[in-house]
């Protein structure tokens, strides 16, 4: 069963209580997943096609903010972005190559926290922390200057002692 709750803030004028969300307000430290102040267990970098969100639309979200450059500009996007779990797709496959020998049965838990927006082509990278049965990661999207947080949490695996 999939249920799917959307929130689109400043939309709705139900209330005053708050402004509309601004993107470029937001601080990707703002995660509540505590990333190690140490080097990570594994990095691991991987791209995304230019046709991703295309392309991930066929698993059944036709939201046009994926795929209509007038839809992800009135809702303060340059243009389309690519679908969060599809971000975290690449995400959980990564800790699943270097952390579960590929293997994604040995996959218990996925917790996810959503901190940037992605867009299609843009180049990814995952960073793992391996603590016992928990893995925690940070996603980010390379950039010429500084890499921007986009997506942590972490992985819980089986215990197969």
């Amino acid at each position: 069963m999939n249920r799917s709750t959307f929130y689109l803030r400043g939309a709705g004028g139900f209330s005053k209580s708050s402004k509309p969300y601004e993107y470029a307000n937001y601080s990707p430290n703002q995660s509540s997943v505590k990333i190690p102040d140490c080097k990570p267990s594994f990095v691991y970098e991987d791209i995304t096609k230019q046709s991703q969100a295309l392309i991930y639309r066929q698993c059944g979200d036709y939201n046009p903010l994926y795929s209509d450059p007038r839809v992800a500009k009135k809702a303060g996007f340059p243009h389309p972005i690519l679908h969060g779990l599809c971000t975290l797709g690449f995400a959980v496959r990564a800790v699943t190559m270097f952390c579960c020998n590929g293997e994604p049965t040995l996959v218990k838990r996925i917790f996810g926290q959503f901190l940037s927006s992605v867009y299609s082509g843009e180049i990814l990278i995952t960073e793992m922390w391996i603590t016992g049965t928990k893995v925690i990661y940070q996603t980010k999207v390379k950039g010429e200057n500084a890499h921007k947080v986009v997506l942590s949490g972490y992985v819980i695996l089986k215990d197969i002692r």
